[in-house]
């Protein structure tokens, strides 16, 4: 017996309808969603302002920038922009990283390209230089963690070296790993000690090492390569142990990578339309960001599964572009998904926090710190739902490099 299948074909149509609709709104439920606001700049007549990172509670750090010098800063979303001292006879100051109990570190110059540069840290609103290694007269900050270790580097050239600056000591770090690779700068501290940064190896000059020291440990170790790569730069490490940066091939471009004690290297998958990047942050949760590129700079944030192109997380007519110019960045992400950076709003280079409309990974309580008299920014937010807003061109040039280390591959000696 023959047997005959019949197929309705508006029942098949109204599920596959279904069906798509689910999909359509299971992806824009998982989609994160962010406001974002304008941290400003310091005083009226700034250039501009660019975010370097974030502590784990959402005290966003970077610098504001005239034509003189610079100024560094801490913003909160209920505390505003607070502007910070700069040292005596050091002009340029940027401050790099904050920890949840208001310590504030960065680097103080005498020009915009790092020239005399000395470690710095601001508490209670007072700066002081941490101490440098005997000898040492350079020296900058990179990170700090809840117990007030900060980490970063001394001297310069062939000579620079990692440090740590703990209780009123700098250490250099001498430990190396197996086959001799040593610091070259440490980029950042998780709170149990964890040192990541970039590492040079004697035995291959021409490749760069992802580094990263345990304190306490005899040995460091590296985090290896992605396939067909052969080194690493390590620049954020989270208290879970996570550890982010770009793998390269020699002082070639590189590709974001997230690394775990458990998982190993791992490629981050890039933005679309890019070919290149790198992450610089990552928080417990293993969400990290930073940016990829093409022709023009595209900040990014990657939740352990999608990497999003944070211009798709603006909504339309934001102001902002995070897409369309060379000055973009994404430099720093809280436990709570707060995203500090820096963007080209309404033609100004402005830093800006993109804060969570809902919690993300794991929130935590935002310290509040009381705004500067002289602050004259006021952070505007614009509500962000899940369109993706189509970016105007702009001709915003990159404003001239910082004090702070952001190391690109290069010869070394």
């Amino acid at each position: 017996m023959k047997v005959m299948f019949r197929y309705n074909l508006r029942a098949i149509g109204i599920v596959a309808a279904v069906v798509l609709r689910l999909a359509v709104a299971a992806a824009r439920a998982t989609t994160p969603q962010y406001q974002i606001y304008d941290i400003g700049v310091v005083e009226v007549g700034d250039i501009a302002s660019q975010g370097e990172g974030v502590s784990r509670a959402g005290i966003a750090v970077g610098q504001s920038v005239r034509t003189d010098g610079s100024q560094a800063f801490t913003w909160t979303l209920n505390g505003g922009l607070v502007p910070l001292p700069n040292l005596p006879a050091r002009s340029f100051a940027v401050a790099n990283g904050a920890n949840d109990k208001g310590s504030v570190v960065g680097t103080a110059a005498t020009t915009f390209f790092g020239s005399d540069r000395l470690p710095v840290i601001w508490q209670n609103g007072v700066v002081s230089q941490l101490p440098l290694p005997p000898g040492e007269t350079l020296g900058d900050a990179n990170s700090v963690n809840a117990s007030t270790v900060a980490v970063g580097s001394v001297d310069a050239g062939s000579l620079q070296r990692g440090v740590i600056y703990s209780g009123g000591n700098a250490t250099i770090i001498t430990q190396t790993t197996a086959n001799g690779s040593y610091f070259l700068t440490a980029f950042g501290i998780n709170d149990a000690g964890r040192v990541v940064g970039q590492g040079i190896d004697p035995n291959n000059a021409a490749r760069n090492v992802g580094i990263v020291f345990d304190i306490g440990q005899s040995t460091a170790f590296e985090v290896g390569a992605l396939p067909g790569m052969n080194g690493a730069l390590a620049f954020g490490v989270s208290d879970t142990g996570y550890v982010v940066g770009s793998s390269m091939l020699n002082q070639g471009s590189g590709l974001p990578f997230i690394w775990s004690d458990q998982g190993g290297i791992v490629a981050i998958p890039l933005a679309t339309g890019t070919s290149e990047g790198n992450a610089r942050a990552v928080n417990s949760a293993g969400w990290a960001v930073g940016t990829d590129s093409s022709a023009f700079a595209i900040p990014f944030l990657y939740d352990g599964n999608m990497t999003y192109r944070l211009a798709d997380l603006l909504p339309p007519n934001s102001g902002w572009d995070l897409s369309m110019n060379t000055s973009s960045s994404a430099d720093g992400i809280s436990e709570d998904g707060v995203i500090v950076g820096t963007g080209v709003h309404n033609g100004e280079i402005h830093a800006y926090a993109m804060v969570p409309v809902t919690a993300t990974p794991t929130p935590s309580p935002t310290p509040t710190l009381t705004p500067s008299p002289t602050a004259t920014a006021t952070a505007t937010a614009t509500a962000t739902p899940s369109a993706t807003a189509t970016p105007t061109p702009t001709g915003a040039p990159r404003i001239t490099p910082t004090p702070r280390p952001r190391p690109t591959p290069r010869p070394r000696p």
